[in-house]
């Protein structure tokens, strides 16, 4: 894997591999919180990473998904002792569908934070990964994100 990283501005700076970009900045005064910031890249990686996990698998067993949003709660060591580093995360998964199997989607999260996602998988090694899965407004199940 080959990636790169060019200075634009002040803080601004574009990451780009295969063709692509994404833009990342420092919040003001320091930046200009034009873009998100490199730790909110990384928390965007881990719920990209997992939400492809639970759309590829729902759509392998046939689940109709309406919607469907991940958030993250993060923990961070005391932000006045530097570097400043996350300690936990709590993923929320949204999903919605008048036909969607709970267990199904239960499973397909559960599957992905115990075997399939390696950004949690890497990031687990650092820190606790929670998760809460929700299925039209209710909590179908909870647990932690641990790989072998």
């Amino acid at each position: 894997m080959k990636l790169g990283l060019n200075w634009t501005e002040k803080m601004y700076f574009k990451a780009h591999a295969d063709g692509h970009e994404v833009g990342m900045d420092a919040k003001a005064p320091v930046g200009q919180g034009k873009a998100l910031n490199p730790k909110q890249l990384v928390l965007s990686g881990l719920m990209g990473c997992t939400a492809m996990d639970v759309v590829a698998f729902l759509r392998k067993h046939r689940q109709e998904l309406e919607a469907f949003d991940i958030e993250i709660d993060v923990d961070t060591s005391d932000p006045k002792i530097h570097p400043t580093v996350f300690t936990a995360a709590t993923l929320r998964f949204q999903l919605q569908g008048k036909a969607l199997d709970s267990q199904v989607a239960l499973e397909a999260v559960q599957l992905s934070q115990t075997q399939y996602c390696g950004v949690s998988a890497m990031l687990s090694k650092a820190f606790p990964i929670r998760y809460e899965v929700f299925v039209n407004g209710k909590l179908i199940g909870q647990g932690q994100a641990q790989f072998a």
